[in-house]
């Protein structure tokens, strides 16, 4: 059969016949073209709404929101930790039992998968909610330290006395509501359908929450870090695809919702079709955490125009569809970043040529949220403001 496969990390298309030693019926014109149209929409949709929603991640101020930051040290240390993972899990399925190591999975991706599709559900979810619905808040606090220590604790001095009060390293920081809980609840359905049935549109739901998680929440500091990330898994895709069997082999017995997929037999078969298409998340979020971030860059501009953010979803649809195609002509396993990478930087660096902007662009820098030392000072700036407030009372 014709299939998109992916390893846990990253994608790769490839295309062969069922392992099960049985024959099928081979997938109609028709069939093939919808199962790859609904893979690229499907792939397109994460991307364009976590990119949007990164940009209000990047401006909120809720703790249990806040952006992890990828600097240039975690892009060049990326490659070679998905690459001993991915040769890790190859040895496991080689040692143990598979069905027994995807037990496990199935677990571990259940609780995840609750989780990322709550969160992705939510926002469209409080439009529904009655204006008189009881929303409480709630929080969950976990912080290393003695009580004394703890911001806000005894010995804290108070706002605008100028002294400052010791910070206490934050291990879980979770704010929810009750709309939360609600939103949690109607993931948990979804959960239990994938963990007792693995049907393919509980697996593409959770796929989709992981995808758009990704992109809305892991933010580029910059776009070197973005090139050297991109470059580091262009390579890492080619050699584990091109270079050896390791990763078609984890991605054909890692059963877990970390691609997406879509029958190819559907319209013969319907809900209940087997033949499937596969694309990898890392397909999606890879290329997507560096479109946002230059959607992010397009609005530092302040030209109310999103240049780079289109230029670079185009080259993202080029390139995934000349995945497709090499990989439908050649029926041999195809590393998707091959394409994508250079599409996905290529054009909005020529388009910066073209507009003389290649400058700003690669001297655009987003700041660390977590990072201590930017807390402190955004702490320091307040306190101080606080404290001019009250001395202009004062006076």
């Amino acid at each position: 059969m014709d299939s998109a496969v992916s390893d846990p990390h990253n994608g790769s298309a490839e295309a062969g016949g069922p392992t099960n030693g049985t024959t099928r019926p081979p997938s109609t014109p028709e069939g093939i073209a919808l199962a790859y149209g609904s893979l690229l929409l499907m792939a397109l949709l994460p991307i364009f709404f976590g990119a949007l929603r990164s940009v209000r991640c990047a401006r909120g101020k809720n703790a249990s929101d806040m952006p992890e930051t990828i600097t240039s040290r975690d892009a060049a240390r990326f490659p070679i930790i998905a690459s001993c993972t991915l040769l890790g899990l190859y040895l496991f399925f080689k040692i143990f039992s598979q069905e027994y190591i995807n037990l496990l999975l199935s677990m571990y991706f259940f609780v995840l998968g609750i989780l990322a599709l709550s969160h992705t559900i939510s926002p469209f979810m409080n439009k529904f909610f009655p204006a008189n619905f009881p929303n409480r808040q709630y929080q969950l606090l976990f912080t290393q330290g003695s009580g004394e220590n703890k911001e806000g604790g005894r010995g804290s001095p108070a706002p605008g006395s100028g002294l400052t009060r010791p910070l206490c390293p934050e291990i879980i920081n979770y704010e929810f509501d009750t709309k939360d809980l609600v939103c949690l609840g109607v993931s948990s359905i979804v959960g239990v359908w994938y963990l007792l049935r693995k049907h393919w549109i509980a697996n593409n739901l959770f796929g989709l929450a992981f995808s758009l998680n990704g992109v809305e929440l892991l933010h580029l500091n910059n776009v070197s870090t973005g090139c050297i990330l991109l470059g580091g898994l262009f390579i890492y895709d080619i050699f584990w695809v091109f270079g050896t069997n390791v990763m078609v082999t984890v991605a054909k017995s890692f059963e877990a919702p970390i691609k997406l997929v879509f029958p190819q037999d559907l319209l013969e078969k319907g809900l209940e079709a087997d033949n499937f298409a596969m694309l990898g998340l890392g397909d999606i979020v890879i290329p997507g955490i560096f479109i946002a971030l230059l959607l992010r860059f397009d609005i530092s501009l302040k030209k109310n125009t999103h240049t780079y953010f289109y230029t670079s979803f185009a080259a993202y649809i080029f390139g995934l569809g000349l995945t497709i195609f090499i990989m439908h002509i050649f029926k041999h396993a195809q590393p998707a970043l091959l394409y994508l990478v250079p599409a996905c930087i290529g054009f909005p660096v020529l388009v910066a040529l073209a507009k003389g902007e290649v400058t700003e662009m690669f001297s655009y820098e987003e700041s660390n949220p977590k990072d201590p030392a930017a807390v402190t000072e955004t702490r320091e700036g307040t306190e101080a403001t606080t404290s001019k407030g009250l001395e202009k009372k004062e006076k």
